[in-house]
């Protein structure tokens, strides 16, 4: 790895990295809110193009846009990193380093080039587990007790850059992905600010990744949060919270699609085949192995209410199954 180039010594008074902040989703806006009090400059804001969203298919700027917005902040949107009127305005804003947190599009070598500490990620695992777009989604699937978060310098490959620091988190037996998500990001915030005090200090350089221990993340689509009923009942728990809130978990009902939050194994429960319901009370799921409690569903068309309630509406026949993977 080529040496960083070093920085011009610094002047009472001035910034202690002039920062250019890349980041799109409410995850990113505790870092970016962690910067703006901090000794460091941030000049301008990257972050992705507004969007249309929601039901109303409205165009909305994202969490970390409207943050910017707010502090006077430049924002750049290109549709890609690659293009040419972007890159000379990176090089441009003159500045030193380019801390990330989930941009949402790859960065290519020649703006990574561009300032001389390079772009430092910050990304929620413990590098090289987990590499990829959804890191705390995948460990809360994979039946994970401890995470983290690790500050590295980005390079081309897959989240394979040298590390600067990390930090570990418990996850917790209810934890969703959004739930462990909130943490990080607030925790990880201070990652990336520490990072950044480091490298301005001289006092930091990146260390190279394990080559053991590395484990894929990819983003998970809606397709992969169909919920499989035949798998056991601890394995349906994980994955229905490890896609939560996003894209959501969902199974089908008479033909309809349904979302599902949170289901808790119901250790004991009467004999079930896989998405077959038991309601008394309670409504219960069958699974590959032991079944699975409902709280809150969310029927095509419908806002999300308690299963209960659902249930009582809905009147299940003896037998009747919910739609598996």
């Amino acid at each position: 790895m080529e040496r960083p180039r070093q920085l011009p010594p610094r002047r009472e008074g001035e910034p202690a990295l002039k920062l250019l902040f890349a980041g799109t989703p409410a995850p990113a806006v505790p870092s970016l809110e962690a910067l703006l009090a901090s000794d460091h400059e941030v000049v301008a804001v990257l972050t992705r193009p507004d969007a249309r969203s929601g039901r109303g298919r409205k165009v909305s700027r994202s969490p970390v846009a409207e943050r910017a917005d707010a502090a006077g902040l430049p924002v750049l949107q290109p549709r890609s990193p690659r293009e040419p009127e972007f890159l000379e305005q990176l090089a441009a804003l003159g500045v030193d380093c380019v801390p990330v947190v989930a941009y949402g599009a790859l960065v290519p070598q020649a703006a990574l080039d561009v300032p001389p500490r390079g772009w430092v990620n910050l990304h929620f695992s413990l590098l090289p587990a987990w590499r990829g777009a959804a890191p705390v989604q995948h460990a809360i699937m994979a039946g994970d007790e401890v995470t983290g978060a690790s500050t590295f310098l980005l390079e081309a490959g897959l989240d394979t850059g040298p590390v600067y620091g990390t930090l570990t988190e418990a996850i917790r037996p209810r934890d969703t992905a959004g739930d462990l998500l909130e943490r990080l990001a607030v925790s990880g915030a201070q990652l990336l600010l520490a990072t950044l005090d480091g490298i301005a200090a001289g006092a930091l350089e990146p260390q190279p990744q394990p080559a053991e221990g590395v484990s894929l993340a990819p983003k998970v689509e809606t397709a992969d949060a169909r919920v499989d009923w035949t798998l056991p009942a601890h394995v349906v728990d994980r994955r229905i919270r490890g896609v939560s809130p996003a894209p959501g978990a969902w199974t089908t009902w008479r033909g309809e699609r349904m979302r599902l939050g949170p289901a808790v194994p119901v250790p004991g429960g009467p004999p079930l085949a896989p998405g077959e319901l038991h309601v008394d009370g309670d409504v219960l799921v069958g699974t590959g192995h032991g079944a699975v409690r409902l709280d809150q569903v969310q029927p095509a068309g419908k806002r999300m209410l308690p299963a209960a309630d659902w249930a009582r509406g809905a009147r299940p026949a003896t037998g009747e199954r919910l739609g598996g993977g």
